[in-house]
C-alpha cells in the first residue's frame, strides 16, 4: 500500500518537473521561436502543395474544356446524325402512313366487296337449302301413296307388281297330287236329257254296262215375266150412281204395279253394285226382250220406299249398336249439289249404319250411336271422337303408312324402322294368338324404348320445316300411348279401323258411279238403304230374297 503512494508521488513529481521546464521556455521566448520556425517550414511545405495543385487544377480544366468541346462536338454530331434519321424516319413514316391509308381503303372496299359476297352466298345457300326442301316436300307429295298415307288406293290405278314371296318349286301350277279337289258344284237337275248309248258299243258283244252313269250338267239363267191381271166385274147404284168393285190385293194400285222381286232386282243393282239408274232400266229392259220398260223415277224412289218399310229394322240396329262392347265408327265427305257433305258409318261385325250429314265434327256425331255410345270406339284419330265413348283405339293402318312415309323421305333416323316393326309384330301376334298381360306389358316396354330414341335423334337433328310429319307422328304417338296398344289388352278390340274404311269405300264406289247428289233426302234414303242392305249381308243371309221380303211387308 505504501508502495503504490511512493510510485503515483514519484509520477507526479515527473510531471511537474517537465511542466515546469516548459513554463520556462515559454517565458524565455524560445519556445515561441521554435514553433514559428516549424510553422514556417510547414507553411512552405503547404504552398509547394498548393502550388503543384493548382498546376494539376489547371491542366485538369485544360483537359475538361477540351473534353468538354469534344463533347460538345461530338453531341452536336450525334444530334446532327439523331435529326438526319428522324428526318428520315419521319419521311418513313409518312409514305408508311400513306401506305396504310391505301390499304384501309383498299381493305375497306375489298371488306365491302366480301360483305357482298358473303351476302349473295347467304342468299345462295338460303336460297339452295329452301330449293332442298321443296325438292323434299315434292318428292314426299310425289311419293305418298296408299301405302304411306291416307290416300285411297283407287287414285294410284297402276300398282307396282305385287311381289310372290312363296317359295319356287318345280310342281306345275294348279292341283296337285294327293289332293282333295274342289270342283265345281252340282245343282239340282231342272231338266233331265237322257242321251242313248252309240250302236256300236249296243251292238257290240265286246262292250257290256258298268251300271254306272256318267252325268254333265249345263246351266243356263233365264228371266221370265210373269204378269198377274186382276179382273173384277164394276157395278153401279142405280139410286146414287157409286161405283163400286171389288177389293184388289195389296200392291195392286195403280194400272201398272211392280212386284217386290222386280223392285228387289233394281233397287240392289243401283244401291248395292252401283249400276246407274239407265243401265238398270236397260238391263231389264234387255233381259225381258223390250217388254219390261220401267220408268228413271219409279228406279230413283226405290231407295225410299226401302227406307220407310224398314224403319224397324234401323231401330233394332241402332239399340244393338248401341249396346255393343266395341264399334268402329268414320267419316268420309259427298256431294251435294256442289257441296261437300259427310257420311258417317257405326259399325259392329254383325251391324252396320250409315248417316248422312251436313258437317263433320260434333254436329256430324248428333243423331248417331257415337253420341251416346259407352262402349269402346275405334277409329282413325278423329278429334271428336275422344269426346265420346268410353275408351278408344286409334287404328294402326295409318301410323304403319305414316312410318313408311318417314323412313323414305328420313332414311337417317332409326325409330321409324323400329317402330313400323313392333306394330307390325304386335298386330301379328293379337291376330295369332291372345295376348298375355306380360306379353302386353313387354310390348309397351318396347314401344316406350323406342319414343325415347325418336326423342334423342329428334333433338340431335330437328326435323326441317318442310317434312315435319314424322315428328309429328312421333309427338302423336307418344301423346296417345294408352289408345294405340289398347288392343293388347283386350281381344276383341281390332287393330285397325279398316273395317269401317272398308263399308265407306262401298259408299265411295255409289259416290263415283252418281258422280253428285241432288237433294239431301235422297243421300239419307241411300245410306238408310246400304246400312240395312250391309247388315243383312253381315248376317250371311240371301240379299235378293231379304230385300224382296221387305218390299213385299
Amino acid at each position: 500500500m505504501i508502495d503504490g503512494n511512493f510510485e503515483h508521488i514519484s509520477n507526479l513529481q515527473y510531471r511537474l518537473r517537465d511542466l515546469t521546464s516548459q513554463v520556462k521556455a515559454f517565458k524565455s521566448g524560445e519556445k515561441y521561436i521554435a514553433m514559428r520556425s516549424e510553422c514556417r517550414a510547414q507553411i512552405a511545405v503547404k504552398e509547394r502543395e498548393i502550388k503543384k495543385l493548382k498546376l494539376e487544377l489547371a491542366d485538369a480544366n485544360c483537359q475538361t474544356v477540351t473534353v468538354r468541346k469534344y463533347w460538345i462536338q461530338v453531341t452536336e454530331d450525334m444530334e446532327s446524325e439523331h435529326a438526319k434519321a428522324l428526318q428520315s424516319k419521319d419521311r418513313e413514316n409518312e409514305s408508311l402512313k400513306r401506305q396504310l391509308l391505301d390499304r384501309e381503303i383498299e381493305l375497306a372496299a375489298t371488306k365491302d366487296k366480301l360483305r357482298d359476297k358473303t351476302s349473295e352466298n347467304y342468299e345462295t345457300l338460303t336460297a339452295l337449302e329452301d330449293a332442298n326442301g321443296t325438292i323434299l316436300k315434292l318428292k314426299a307429295q310425289i311419293n305418298r301413296d296408299y301405302e304411306t298415307s291416307s290416300t285411297p288406293s283407287s287414285s294410284k290405278p297402276n300398282h307396282d307388281k305385287i311381289v310372290n314371296n312363296r317359295e319356287k318349286t318345280d310342281r306345275k301350277p294348279g292341283g296337285q297330287p294327293g289332293h282333295k279337289g274342289h270342283g265345281r258344284k252340282k245343282l239340282t237337275p231342272t231338266n233331265i236329257i237322257e242321251i242313248p248309248a252309240p250302236k256300236e258299243f249296243t251292238d257290240n258283244p265286246e262292250y257290256r254296262p258298268t251300271g254306272k252313269t256318267i252325268s254333265k250338267q249345263s246351266i243356263s239363267i233365264r228371266l221370265d215375266l210373269i204378269v198377274n191381271e186382276y179382273n173384277t166385274q164394276e157395278y153401279r147404284n142405280i139410286r146414287t150412281g157409286q161405283r163400286v168393285h171389288a177389293s184388289f190385293p195389296d200392291g195392286a194400285v195403280d194400272d201398272i204395279n211392280y212386284g217386290a222381286s222386280v223392285k228387289a232386282l233394281a233397287f240392289l243393282l243401283n244401291t248395292r253394285y252401283c249400276v246407274s239408274i239407265d243401265k238398270v232400266r236397260e238391263l231389264l229392259s234387255e233381259l225381258t226382250n223390250g217388254e219390261l220398260q220401267i220408268s228413271n223415277g219409279m228406279i230413283c224412289g226405290l231407295t225410299k220406299s226401302f227406307s220407310a218399310k224398314t224403319l224397324a229394322e234401323q231401330k233394332a240396329t241402332f239399340a244393338d249398336l248401341l249396346l255393343s262392347p266395341v264399334m268402329n265408327t268414320d267419316f268420309t265427305s259427298a256431294r251435294l249439289n256442289g257441296k261437300s257433305a259427310q257420311i258417317i258409318t257405326c259399325a259392329t261385325p254383325d251391324k252396320v249404319m250409315y248417316f248422312a250429314k251436313e258437317h263433320k265434327g260434333h254436329e256430324g256425331v248428333k243423331g248417331t250411336p257415337v253420341e251416346d255410345y259407352q262402349g269402346i270406339l275405334v277409329h282413325d284419330h278423329d278429334i271428336t271422337f275422344y269426346s265420346y265413348g268410353g275408351n278408344h283405339q286409334e287404328c294402326l293402318t295409318h301410323p304403319l303408312r305414316y312410318l313408311k312415309d318417314s323412313i323414305l323421305n328420313e332414311p337417317d333416323l332409326g325409330w321409324n324402322k323400329k317402330m313400323r316393326e313392333l306394330i307390325q309384330e304386335m298386330i301379328h301376334y293379337h291376330k295369332c294368338t291372345d295376348v298375355s298381360p306380360e306379353k302386353a306389358k313387354e310390348f309397351e316396354t318396347k314401344y316406350k324404348d323406342i319414343l325415347s330414341i325418336a326423342k334423342k335423334e329428334y333433338e340431335y337433328v330437328p326435323p326441317s320445316k318442310y317434312y315435319v310429319d314424322g315428328y309429328n307422328l312421333y309427338k302423336r304417338l307418344d301423346e296417345y300411348i294408352d289408345n294405340h296398344l289398347l288392343f293388347l289388352h283386350d281381344n276383341r278390340i281390332p287393330s285397325s279401323n279398316n273395317y269401317a274404311e272398308r263399308l265407306l269405300r262401298i259408299f265411295k264406289r255409289k259416290l263415283r258411279q252418281s258422280m253428285t247428289f241432288r237433294s239431301f233426302d235422297s243421300l239419307n234414303y241411300l245410306c238408310i238403304g246400304m246400312g240395312v242392305i250391309e247388315t243383312l249381308r253381315a248376317q250371311g243371309v240371301n240379299l235378293f230374297n231379304s230385300v224382296t221380303d221387305i218390299f213385299n211387308n
